[in-house]
């Protein structure tokens, strides 16, 4: 009965240990942003004035965010100064596409969070090539 009991402990403990390194590898991965935003549908943000400058207002903190645009606004200084460096291949494209579309066509906005986000234009030169990568 002795030995029973303590093949019972030794094998809960070992499920324990198992579930935990289980749960440990199937934490999302914190190389990359969550990929859900991968299927963001970026152009019909950027074809449309209206929701373009309500994400724009969002990221600069003067407008309503949308659930995604109050993560995008979170995610952006680390973006910036990373040069997207979590960002998947998808996302760098949404990301690149987004900041043209604001450059061309909302400039002021363009200006206002470009002094948010780098006001001694330390990043200027790697933003523009990194739109100039993505978003040709």
């Amino acid at each position: 009965m002795y030995y029973s009991l303590k093949n019972s402990l030794i094998t809960m403990k070992l499920l324990i240990v198992l579930a935990l390194v289980a749960a440990a590898l199937a934490r999302p991965d914190d190389s990359h942003y969550d990929e859900k935003y991968d299927n963001f549908n970026i152009d019909e943000v950027i074809t449309n004035e209206r929701l373009l400058k309500n994400y724009a207002h969002c990221l600069i903190g003067d407008g309503k965010c949308t659930p995604e645009g109050n993560e995008f606004k979170k995610l952006l200084p680390e973006a910036t100064k990373s040069n997207c460096g979590k960002c998947t291949d998808k996302q760098k494209v949404h990301v690149a596409k987004a900041i043209k579309a604001i450059k061309e066509k909302l400039p002021t906005e363009y200006e206002t969070l470009r002094s948010q986000i780098d006001p001694e234009g330390a990043h200027a030169e790697d933003i523009n090539k990194y739109v100039a990568k993505y978003a040709p």
